[in-house]
């Protein structure tokens, strides 16, 4: 299984991103998708999963309200939409993929390389 992160960038804060994560390699109906972000000199922290019906889906408290996580079946890719951007979102986000159910714990199976979001007040 691969996954490949994109649609970082720089923007100001109030701004809006939307990062995808193409998946392939794989037969992706029993799992998971996740995005985690990792600040600097900071552990990885979850921001939201979905599962791939796309019937449930999680977000953590930091940016519930704010980013939307979607997925595209047809195109095995899910979607990290974020609005209302704030400088503490600055981060490498990474998409991640388990078999099973969601969680928060960064014990995912597949992880992408990243994509850098930086927020500038």
């Amino acid at each position: 299984v691969q996954l490949q992160a994109s649609g970082g960038g720089l923007v100001q804060a109030g701004d809006s991103l939307r990062l995808s994560c193409a998946a392939s390699g794989g037969t992706f109906r029993s799992y998971v998708m996740g995005w985690f972000r990792q600040a600097p000199g900071k552990g990885r922290v979850f921001v939201a999963a979905i599962s791939w019906s796309g019937a449930n889906t999680y977000y953590a408290t930091s940016v519930k309200g704010r980013f939307t996580i979607s997925n595209d079946n047809a195109k095995n890719t899910v979607y990290l939409q974020m609005n209302s951007l704030k400088p503490e979102d600055t981060a490498v986000y990474y998409c991640a993929a388990r078999q099973g159910a969601a969680t928060m714990d960064p014990t995912y199976d597949y992880w992408g390389l990243g994509t850098q979001v930086t927020v500038s007040s």
